[in-house]
């Protein structure tokens, strides 16, 4: 009895939705359309150690059309209001249109690229940009008199032309528009064909060019992203508007940073009036990344940096020379951490988000600031080699703590005796005389150290350079290191005596980046041990999770396609009694100030 009441009840429903008000339903569904659209999730923050946000994003305004079934009438009509709404806001829209007007004008890089436009779009080889103009106008059948409103609505439409759109895929008009301009074509929504205010997220660097070799900068997908983009998974998806990091933190942490974006059913009218949305998914915010610097030491760094190269221009120091950049990087020696690292020249990474100008970007290429110092440069280490040779003297037994060598000032090398000179030999002087191994490195004495190489032999220098991470990737989460490199018989050929003793000093084919250096120079601080340098402190989800340091260590390994960079096991020992004797020749040097002085003409002249 049950089952037959219930089959009567669904059959009364049925006739009523299909006979009696089955016209009403099918014309309503006739004149409404739905569709999918992406919530942006909001990306993750970088933080320095101490939890002070370096870069975060807020939430924004932005506009976005849709096709709807409408003449060009009732759409020129729409787009002239919607672009008189964001001028009359001072909100700058989308425009690509390439003729100006008052005076009329084409704006096209080349010759060539006029005329292929023209014949892209049939305007006549001899077409002036004013007649170009008006072709346009007829073409999108623009009834104004109006030239200024005539060129806001062509803007657009060269837009849509240019981009193309459809009922379920938008094209983007404005960024970053005033809450003045959202509320007001809100209110006039009725007016405005396919138009929609959405809400999405804009990237803030907040402490302006400080740490932007760390940090890098995001900025729209190029042709080359679209491999390492699709290696992020099935998760992450992109359009070719989209913004993603171009360089540093901001790039290597991309998969982390973006988030998971979700989605939304926008139902409109036939017209392109929106009659409701609600969201289908979440959207779930990006990760933070918190870094291991501090950013008042970064200040400070980057300050001390950009005075040193302005004293070294203007001859502060000795002699005037055109310095153009310079690097520095400060380390934790116990556990490997970056707490701060300068390259100079930097730059605006806001600047590269909103829109960079033609000249501000020359004149970024022209002083090259692109590349971060102190990864991305390979230079001479020049003196601060010499622990290296004097570490490789002390453990194979070429030489000893008490040992003296007499620098007489010029070093003779094989049978052609041909001549190194100590760079403390001149008109005035004839050596440092007989140094041991701490005074040496106080007096930064290449004769000493000459001879020491002989002794020890290059492999045996290359071996503890390696050793002490020269010439080998620090594994640092940033994209670009070079690896440098150790001189040795590998990197030349034949190998000469003559270049050992180069070697020994810092200099042939000794070439590192400075935080190989600090690294190698962290080591000896801390007593020999081998330090994993790391710029990355945790990783923190939006529901307050920590991401495992292993698997931040696996993805970073992948995404820089790094192998191992640790010397734990490369069965090189180097006795505390060595690094004892090196370190308290690093002392002496600061402890005299004659000393001091000769050690930094050195390092300059090598």
């Amino acid at each position: 009895m049950l089952t037959y009441v219930c089959g009567v009840i669904i059959l009364a429903r049925l006739f009523s939705l299909q006979i009696i008000n089955g016209a009403d339903y099918r014309q309503s569904s006739n004149t409404r359309i739905s569709r999918e659209a992406l919530v942006e999730a909001t990306r993750g923050n970088i933080l320095d150690r101490n939890g002070t946000s370096l870069v975060s994003s807020e939430m924004t305004f932005a506009l976005e059309m849709y096709k709807s079934k409408t003449d060009d009438a009732s759409l020129n009509s729409s787009i002239s209001l919607m672009t008189l709404i964001l001028q009359n806001n001072n909100d700058s829209y989308c425009d690509n249109f390439p003729i100006s007007i008052e005076p009329f004008e084409f704006h096209f890089n080349s010759d060539e690229k006029l005329v292929e436009w023209k014949k892209a779009y049939k305007i006549p080889e001899t077409a002036s940009a004013e007649e170009a103009f008006y072709l346009f106008r007829d073409k999108y059948n623009i009834d104004s008199e109006d030239i200024k409103e005539i060129r806001r609505i062509l803007a657009i439409r060269y837009e849509i032309t240019t981009k193309g759109y459809s009922v379920t895929k938008s094209i983007s008009i404005a960024k970053s528009i005033s809450r003045s301009s959202a509320i007001q074509l809100q209110e006039s929504s009725s007016e405005l064909t396919g138009v929609n205010v959405i809400i999405e997220s804009k990237r803030l660097y907040n402490m302006g060019s400080l740490a932007s070799h760390i940090i890098g900068y995001m900025g729209r997908i190029r042709e080359g992203d679209k491999q390492w983009l699709d290696s992020l998974g099935d998760t992450y998806k992109y359009e070719p508007d989209n913004k993603v990091g171009q360089n540093g933190i901001e790039k290597v942490f991309e998969k982390y940073l973006r988030g998971i974006d979700g989605e939304k059913q926008i139902d409109m009218d036939v017209d392109g009036t929106i009659t409701g949305e609600y969201v289908t998914k979440e959207a779930i915010g990006g990760s933070d990344i918190v870094l291991t610097i501090d950013a008042n030491l970064q200040e400070v760094t980057e300050r001390a940096l950009a005075d040193c190269i302005s004293n070294i221009r203007n001859g502060h120091y000795s002699n005037i020379y055109n310095a153009t950049g310079g690097a520095a990087v400060v380390l934790d020696v116990n556990n490997g951490e970056v707490l701060a690292m300068a390259s100079n020249p930097d730059y605006s990474p806001q600047l590269l988000y909103d829109g960079i100008s033609n000249e501000q970007y020359a004149d970024y290429n022209t002083r090259k600031v692109w590349s971060n110092k102190t990864i991305q440069g390979t230079y001479e280490p020049g003196s601060t080699y010499k622990m290296i040779t004097a570490i490789a003297g002390l453990e194979s037994g070429a030489i000893n703590s008490t040992e003296k060598i007499n620098d007489t000032g010029i070093y003779y090398s094989g049978k052609e005796r041909k001549e190194f000179h100590c760079w403390y030999y001149d008109n005035y002087h004839i050596g440092h005389g007989p140094l041991n191994v701490v005074g040496a490195l106080a007096g930064s004495c290449n004769y000493f150290f000459y001879e020491t190489g002989t002794r020890a032999g290059i492999d045996e220098i290359a071996k503890y350079a390696n050793h002490f991470g020269l010439g080998i990737k620090t594994g640092i989460e940033l994209n670009g290191e070079l690896p440098g490199l150790v001189a040795s018989p590998a990197t030349r050929t034949p190998w000469n005596p003559g270049d050992t003793l180069n070697a020994s000093i810092g200099q042939g084919d000794n070439t590192f980046t400075l935080l190989q250096i600090a690294k190698y120079i962290s080591m000896i601080a801390n007593g020999g041990n081998n330090i994993d340098v790391s710029i990355i402190r945790n990783v923190l989800n939006s529901d307050g999770s920590t991401i495992s340091d292993t698997e931040i260590d696996e993805f970073v390994k992948k995404q820089l396609n790094l192998t191992a960079t640790s010397s734990d096991d490369d069965g090189v020992i180097v006795k505390p009694e060595t690094i004892a004797i090196i370190k308290d020749g690093m002392r002496s040097v600061t402890e005299d100030r004659r000393r001091n002085c000769c050690f930094s003409i050195s390092k300059f002249s090598n």
